[in-house]
């Protein structure tokens, strides 16, 4: 729970506990902030502050199994983890949100405007293709590192030896070349965080289900669901440089989006465009939030 501009709570959700920081007033429009792999709530030190300068109560959650949150033996598929997103927006007082998500966290802010749309304003998903897209060959730099999420026991350990140095090794690979990111705070951070045993089991479990669910019903159901039209406004962010994600991938076809879509691709930056580049980041982000707030959600689109 690192110190800031912000407080820390714990909030009970789905049946479990979960961690969140935030900034601004209780009675101003939520925005809630999910943080990808291999990072936690911190990934949105420098978005939580000017959200809620503009005017927005700034959330950053801690996803089931990372951070402060409980590591539960189970829970790590989109239909559970998107009931923890409806839960902590229910138990924050509000009745909805605009959910921001890089990676992961932007593949459960897809999930969640389908699974649990009553809940869902608007999604930002940053560096984090429609997970319809996410599989598709050549969409994935990072496939082979998926591949061997996919082995038992071996990643946990791989990810716990050396104080952690595969975290920095991994933040440095999907990040722009030659960029400053990660610096020595942020891979210490990071480090520390994913080597809270069973944190690095837990969210090896996000990529083991998405994998091992392609030929199982729950997975084929996620699928059918899926292709249900995002019905609320999407914005895209993907940095041009990312080492994980191929860039064209963050380009959404029609068909899965039924509401505006922005779409920004950043060229200077790789797969964490929020801390690589954050005073660029926030600028589009707050654009599209103002943008947002002149275009009054229409409850008979629900």
């Amino acid at each position: 729970m690192v110190d800031g501009p912000w407080s820390h709570s714990l909030v009970a959700a789905n049946g479990a506990r979960f961690h969140v920081a935030e900034c601004g007033a209780a009675d101003d429009p939520l925005v809630l902030f999910l943080h990808g792999f291999p990072e936690f709530w911190w990934a949105w030190r420098d978005q939580l502050p000017a959200v809620a300068a503009a005017g927005y109560r700034a959330v950053a959650m801690d996803l089931r199994g990372y951070g402060a949150s409980d590591k539960t033996p189970r829970g790590y598929d989109p239909f559970t983890v998107s009931a923890d997103v409806s839960g902590v927006i229910r138990s924050l007082g509000a009745t909805d949100a605009v959910v921001v998500g890089h990676g992961w966290g932007g593949f459960v802010a897809w999930s969640a405007a389908v699974l649990a749309s009553r809940q869902v304003r608007a999604i930002a998903v940053v560096s984090a293709p429609h997970p319809l897209l996410l599989m598709r060959s050549g969409h994935l730099r990072s496939a082979a590192q998926m591949g061997w999420f996919q082995l038992p026991i071996l990643p946990e350990r791989r990810l716990l030896a050396h104080d952690g140095a595969q975290i920095e090794q991994l933040l440095k690979a999907w990040s722009a070349p030659g960029g400053e990111f990660p610096d020595a705070e942020a891979s210490r951070r990071y480090r520390a965080a994913l080597q809270l045993w069973p944190a690095p089991h837990c969210a090896l479990e996000y990529h083991r289900w998405f994998v091992r669910s392609r030929l199982r019903v729950d997975g084929r159901r996620y699928s059918a669901r899926m292709r249900t039209p995002i019905a609320v406004p999407v914005l895209q962010v993907q940095g041009g440089l990312d080492g994980a994600v191929v860039p064209a991938a963050g380009t959404t076809p029609a068909e899965l989006v039924s509401a505006p879509l922005r779409h920004e691709l950043l060229m200077t930056v790789g797969h964490f465009p929020h801390e690589e580049a954050p005073d660029e980041f926030n600028t589009v982000l707050l654009d599209w939030l103002a943008d947002l707030r002149k275009s009054p959600r229409d409850p008979q689109s629900r």
